[in-house]
């Protein structure tokens, strides 16, 4: 452990960048103790004959942001997608185990999949606004539910997008269309999009990945204030962004759980050699 222990010195960036956040952000502390939303035991994924996911256990809590992190094809996305049942688009697909949110089995018989999709937003890794304008961007989900009420659908729009940190920047041109906005803009776009459904879970596959990163900064900052009202999963290659702005951390590598706890922890003074070797850089 000799490399991660001078790593973990007051000079490392990691260990920097998560004071800084603590120091300046006390809305990130975590309470003293906080509610388990997700649980999953025993989780096993097959596409098909072949297993990408194997036995992963894994409790995440209510109001916290919870990054996973590993390399490319560890499992990262296929683990995401199980929360909201998004891999059932795919035919091949076949679960074993349990992911409960707030008690409740979502893989269990009689599951509303299209209500759960609902409770458990998410936001990609490519923004994917419609090609409509930015104010039917919001209120298109909800025109589909069958809201009608102009009042109602004014109202969430504006909300959506305050709460994705988007309106004073777009207020003055609603009609406008969304491709017109900056790739910044088009991610928060989306991110208002799926809390105009009025989720409790935020599920973000690499939303960063494609922004500058003053674009970034904003995503990031938009974390911190949506986790006051939302529990949030983000998977992210980004190591010092999985620092910065998550409560715990979970590893994958190769469809497994290696490690999974405290952010602070996991950066600083990981239990598993391989989580350590990941960190600081030795492959991956």
């Amino acid at each position: 452990m000799s490399e991660i222990m001078i790593k973990s010195t007051p000079n490392s960036p990691f260990v920097n960048k998560l004071h800084t956040v603590n120091a300046g952000q006390t809305h990130s502390q975590a309470p003293v103790e906080a509610t388990i939303k997700i649980e999953v035991d025993r989780l096993n994924f097959y596409y098909g004959g072949n297993r990408s996911l194997e036995n992963i256990n894994m409790r995440l809590k209510k109001n916290h942001v919870t990054a996973l992190i590993g390399p490319s094809g560890c499992g990262k996305s296929t683990f995401l997608r199980t929360l909201n049942r998004m891999n059932d688009l795919n035919p091949t697909a076949r679960l074993e185990g349990s992911v409960r949110i707030d008690g409740v089995d979502i893989y269990g018989p009689g599951t509303d999949v299209v209500s759960l999709r609902r409770k458990v937003g998410m936001v990609f890794q490519k923004s994917t606004p419609f090609v409509k304008s930015i104010y039917e961007n919001i209120a298109y989900g909800l025109r589909i539910l069958g809201v009608k009420n102009r009042q109602q659908l004014d109202r969430v729009v504006e909300e959506s997008l305050k709460h994705a940190a988007l309106w004073e920047e777009v207020k003055d041109r609603l009609d406008k269309s969304a491709l017109a906005l900056s790739g910044g803009q088009q991610q928060r776009l989306c991110i208002a999009r799926a809390l105009a459904m009025d989720p409790e879970i935020l599920l973000m596959d690499e939303p960063c990945s494609a922004l500058d990163p003053t674009a970034t900064s904003r995503i990031e900052e938009l974390i911190f204030q949506l986790k006051n009202e939302y529990t949030i999963v983000i998977v992210t290659h980004n190591m010092q962004q999985a620092a910065r702005v998550s409560d715990e951390t979970g590893f994958l590598l190769m469809g497994k759980l290696i490690e999974f706890g405290e952010t602070t922890k996991i950066f600083t003074k990981p239990d598993n050699s391989m989580t350590e070797s990941y960190i600081t850089g030795r492959f991956g």
